[in-house]
């Protein structure tokens, strides 16, 4: 009973801080992570079932038979910013499991002109410096098995730790909360909730840097920025299912909603929240090899002409699995983080049963 009250409260929690909330920030945390995944344009929310369960549907960690490791690295902006994940997940009995992710987006070796014109109007170069911005979120998940048959629950908490070089710095926490549900049919089924606590922030801003950049441009005064953010709820809802074809061929289809509680541009949106629908496909031969496709990112994008038009992303994946040993790609446009329109990435999954 405990359990149900305090899903309740915390979907609850969601709908209220949706209400009051308007600020974005923790972005590179919606990026995401397994290419396998991110081919399937993130449908993955009800039927993840390995150690990026922690990030997906933290529920999904119910799955593991034995530890995972899974890796991934990705750059954008012509090679300036890197994006590097890494997670680690165990069971800790047949009921229970446990996992622990990292994830790093940064721009390294940034110059720093803000100096590079003396008192005198003068331009000396060697005052010229580098920095670096680092963002950074680890999680700690936990998925537990509820006492109905094909009921899971998992909670992931959060730390934010985000880096400008000596200018600011800031820590963040928050909480998620999944569900996870499979039928004796094996229909899946799946929430996520991002953020239910509205993910905080906290900035200290070193006034000492910020001085020497106030009137870094004449007449243009800079003013101190907030030092608090808020990271608004998220909601996504999937369902899937997976069919076998002559024991050899599967196919598994799934879609999700993935709903913020602020209005944008998505194909559904009003006042109170906007829906992103995403659709993914996989194919698969003995287990092994993977074809994977996808549809997400549905947008009315305003044209030149003040109309607008219905635009969608599409994604496109493959896989190879052996001997507990896991590779994927993904041709895909990730989070809308990339100056090109499309990028690729791979991603390498461990299960440890190979050493046994």
């Amino acid at each position: 009973m405990k359990v149900y009250l305090t899903t309740i409260l915390c979907i609850l929690t969601l709908f209220v801080s949706g209400q009051t909330t308007r600020k974005y920030s923790n972005e590179f945390m919606n990026i995401g992570v397994d290419a396998a995944a991110l081919g399937m344009s993130s449908a993955v929310t009800s039927h993840t079932a390995d150690v990026n369960s922690g990030y997906w549907n933290p529920a999904g960690l119910l799955a593991l038979e034995d530890n995972q490791l899974a890796l991934m690295h990705s750059s954008y902006f012509a090679n300036i910013a890197n994006y590097d994940y890494a997670a680690y997940a165990m069971p800790l009995d047949n009921r229970s499991a446990v996992a622990v992710s990292l994830i790093r987006f940064a721009v390294d070796d940034i110059l720093n002109t803000t100096q590079l014109i003396d008192e005198q109007g003068n331009i000396n170069y060697d005052r010229i410096s580098l920095f670096s911005t680092a963002d950074y979120g680890l999680t700690f998940s936990y998925a537990r098995a509820l006492p109905v048959e094909g009921l899971n629950y998992g909670v992931n908490a959060k730390v934010i730790r985000r880096i400008i070089g000596d200018f600011a710095s800031s820590w963040g926490f928050g909480l998620d909360l999944g569900i996870q549900f499979k039928t004796k049919n094996d229909w899946k089924f799946g929430v996520m909730a991002r953020d239910i606590t509205t993910t905080f922030n906290a900035w200290a801003i070193d006034e000492g840097e910020f001085e020497t950049i106030r009137d870094a441009i004449e007449g243009q005064n800079q003013e101190l920025p907030e030092t608090t953010e808020i990271t608004i709820p998220k909601l996504q809802l999937g369902v899937s299912k997976l069919v076998t074809f002559n024991y050899d061929y599967t196919l598994l289809t799934a879609v999700n909603l993935n709903m913020r509680f602020e209005e944008n541009n998505d194909i559904i949106s009003s006042s109170f929240a906007s829906i992103n629908p995403a659709l993914g496909f996989e194919f698969g031969y003995i287990d092994m090899v993977y074809l994977r496709a996808g549809m997400g990112n549905f947008q009315n994008e305003l044209q030149i002409d003040n109309t607008q038009q219905l635009t969608f992303q599409p994604s496109f994946g493959v896989g190879f699995k052996y001997n507990g040993i896991q590779i994927d790609y993904a041709f895909t446009d990730i989070g809308d983080q990339s100056v090109a329109l499309y990028s690729n990435v791979f991603s390498l999954k461990l299960d440890f049963s190979i050493f046994r």
